[in-house]
């Protein structure tokens, strides 16, 4: 299987990578590194991509940043920043590499744990996951050619948990394991339009 990953340098990306089965050809994708460079805000340079790899099998999305900060002070730009940046950049994908995926194959994206159990100035982080969520289960009922379409949402992974310290109250962080099952299950299994949640 011909397996695109974008964000692949990533916390969640090498997450992901860890959990498939060997034998598969894995495509890492980033917007200064891997094998293949992308923007997903630039809808050219993602057909480029697209282009320049020819058909895969599966493409996962580990990539895109939410704003983090207090509601009370975050702007209309700020908060569209955040929207932008994960969301669309996610959607853009799939939106422009539809046609370039075998029959059969997959999407994945990725959400998180916010959008069902919010942080302090993570207002903009929980929409967008929900946002993710949302599209994967409603594009899921009419992907053509037996596309398939899932999202994984993981809580914080355990890599990650230093990084955010004092962010993430009480939350108990996830292994790298544990989320690369989960991305395997959605690209190795046979699953679609689910949220497939690791908490």
């Amino acid at each position: 299987m011909r397996i695109l990953v974008v964000g692949s340098e990533g916390t969640v990306g090498k997450a992901a990578i860890s959990g498939f089965s060997k034998g598969h050809e894995i495509i890492r994708a980033g917007r200064t590194s891997g094998d293949v460079q992308v923007d997903l805000m630039d809808e050219v340079s993602i057909v480029a991509m697209f282009q320049k790899l020819g058909k895969v099998d599966a493409v996962v999305a580990c990539t895109g940043h939410s704003y983090f900060g207090p509601v009370a002070t975050m702007s209309p730009t700020q908060f569209f920043d955040g929207l932008k940046d994960k969301l669309m950049g996610q959607i853009n994908l799939v939106l422009l590499g539809m046609n370039h995926v075998n029959d059969a194959g997959s999407f994945t994206l990725t959400s998180g744990i916010l959008s069902r159990d919010p942080i302090r100035q993570g207002s903009n982080a929980a929409a967008t996951d929900g946002a993710i969520d949302g599209f994967v289960i409603g594009a899921a009922i009419e992907m053509p050619r037996g596309l398939r379409i899932n999202a994984v949402s993981p809580g914080l992974l355990a890599d990650a948990a230093q990084k955010y310290d004092g962010y993430f109250p009480g939350h108990d962080p996830v292994t790298n394991y544990r989320v690369g099952m989960a991305y395997a299950k959605s690209v190795e299994g046979a699953v679609n339009g689910q949220i497939i949640c690791v908490d």
